[in-house]
């Protein structure tokens, strides 16, 4: 799937496909400690503005910072900022939120916005996704950069095999990665699901002496039931 500059609600895919895609990350990268820090980076479940309490997020933690929110009845809120976004320094100013439903504005706090670190607001609803209008000479709102590892299901295993530099010389690393995807998109990720997949992050780490940006390690019974939880989160 190709995201424009700037991106077109149409570029996006279906608000629970982007959940599962964006949460099988969060969950490969799952890590306890990581759990305790306030400041993060990578994919992670969180918080969010709105009384559902619960967000992923990602943070390069260098030029891209994104949240999902999942609301009642299928609706969702994506926003964030990619350094790519020409949006902060638009004149007149762009309201983001023009044409927003009242708990898409619930969702989206007016803290970041006011300071720039939200250039970009997309929400799903009544199965399709919605943006304001934008003036015809902006030139990106960020999305292609910062949305597009998570627009298809080939992107999704793209960049998970990204972060364990896995390729097709790697016996099994890339095919690992694509079932994996797809149990996430359908929902079908059991324990044991997870249990292999994580056993082969390892075994392939192993046998190949990689090193990766994100090194795997030996999952407990505790790290695989958090995971699963995660990957499995509606």
């Amino acid at each position: 799937m190709t995201i424009h500059r700037p991106g077109r609600p149409e570029d996006l895919p279906e608000a629970s496909l982007l959940w599962a895609r964006w949460a099988a990350l969060a969950a490969v990268t799952w890590d306890a400690e990581e759990e305790k820090e306030t400041f993060r980076r990578g994919y992670w479940l969180g918080d969010s503005a709105g009384a559902d309490g619960c967000a992923l997020h990602y943070d390069d933690s260098s030029c891209s910072r994104w949240v999902l929110v999942r609301a009642d009845g299928g609706r969702a809120v994506l926003f964030g900022q990619d350094d790519s976004s020409k949006v902060g320094r638009y004149e007149p100013a762009i309201d983001l939120l023009a044409g927003a439903p009242g708990w898409v504005r619930r969702e989206v706090r007016d803290d970041l916005l006011h300071q720039g670190r939200i250039e970009c607001v997309y929400w799903f609803e009544d199965g399709s996704w919605h943006r304001a209008p934008y003036p015809d000479d902006l030139s990106d709102d960020g999305l292609d950069c910062g949305m597009s590892h998570l627009s298809s299901s080939d992107h999704a295993v793209e960049a998970i095999c990204a972060l364990f530099e896995f390729d097709y010389e790697y016996e099994g690393a890339v095919e690992a990665c694509e079932l994996f995807v797809e149990h996430a998109e359908r929902g079908t990720a059991t324990p044991e699901v997870v249990r292999a997949f994580a056993d082969e992050l390892v075994r392939v780490h192993a046998e190949y002496e990689l090193s990766p940006p994100w090194i795997p390690i030996a999952r407990s019974e505790a790290d695989i039931a958090a995971m699963t939880a995660l990957v499995r989160r509606r």
